[in-house]
């Protein structure tokens, strides 16, 4: 029989072991997807892929208009849904604390953050696209902000939640203004956080092609009309993988091979600039 300490000490190596195979196995999987990103896109990267429009079958070209496209809705994606999940999120910290409008917003937030982006797609394609009768940048912009928005909500909600009551009630026994006291107390102790949320709602529309599919769809030619369909990395991928041409399905390994390394990066930095202030 099995002493109370035995039993406690192999249950806890049995859980930690489990934990490091569960571990292992995620990781694998992991450096296998980039190991295989990296041995087939990593020979197509060439200043080409950076100068050169997309090509017509057979024909050398690169990936410059796409990459631009995704920039582009990437930007103007950002710029709309940022300040929109910042005040939402300060209503929701400051605010939110009675009534049924607090609540109301965070379950609709909640089904946001899980909702399918092909649901996101077909909202805009129905509320935007078909009423204008054609696909456009500023439709993808909006698909894309609205994939922006609840994550930054929920970053902005979470990290002014974190700010110690103390502060707040030191601003206001100096006579401070609630909407002052937010802006210059509660919102400056937390920036760090928030630009860590909005990096990482960026990292995760820089891939997302199923609402592009039904929003802004691709273009061939570079253009900066943004009342028309313009290139994105993430529909060109999907397009160029699924075709029976070579020196496209190279190009689409390159394109996937510069998003991964892209959201790696947006991370890396979030991280980095999250555990700086966290530090402080």
């Amino acid at each position: 029989m099995l002493s109370l300490y035995s039993r406690r000490l192999l249950v806890n190596r049995f859980n930690l072991v489990m934990s490091l195979v569960t571990m292992a196995f995620g990781l694998t999987f992991l450096l296998w997807i980039l190991f295989t990103l990296f041995q087939a896109g990593f020979h197509a990267l060439s200043l080409g892929l950076f100068t050169q429009m997309t090509p017509p079958p057979g024909s050398t070209g690169g990936l410059l208009n796409a990459i631009m496209g995704s920039v582009i809705m990437a930007a103007m994606g950002t710029l709309i849904g940022t300040p929109i999940g910042i005040f939402a999120g300060i209503y929701l910290a400051e605010y939110g604390s009675r009534g049924w409008l607090a609540p109301c917003t965070r379950f609709i937030n909640d089904i946001l953050l899980s909702a399918p982006s092909i649901v996101i797609g077909l909202f805009i394609y129905e509320i935007y696209v078909s009423r204008v009768n054609h696909f456009s940048a500023w439709a993808g912009s909006l698909a894309l902000a609205l994939i922006v928005i609840p994550v930054v909500i929920r970053t902005t909600e979470n990290m002014l939640r974190l700010v110690p009551d103390s502060l707040r009630e030191a601003a206001v026994a100096l006579g401070t203004p609630q909407w002052k006291m937010i802006l210059m107390v509660t919102l400056r102790s937390v920036r760090a956080g928030i630009i860590t949320g909005v990096l990482l709602a960026v990292a995760r529309i820089s891939g997302e092609t199923a609402p592009l599919l039904f929003t802004a769809l691709n273009n061939q030619f570079w253009t900066t009309n943004f009342n028309a369909p313009i290139s994105n990395l993430p529909v060109v991928i999907f397009q160029f993988a699924m075709s029976p041409y070579n020196d496209w399905q190279q190009l689409a390994w390159a394109g996937a091979l510069l998003i991964t390394l892209a959201v790696l990066a947006l991370n890396i930095v979030a991280r980095t600039i999250f555990r700086q202030a966290t530090q402080k």
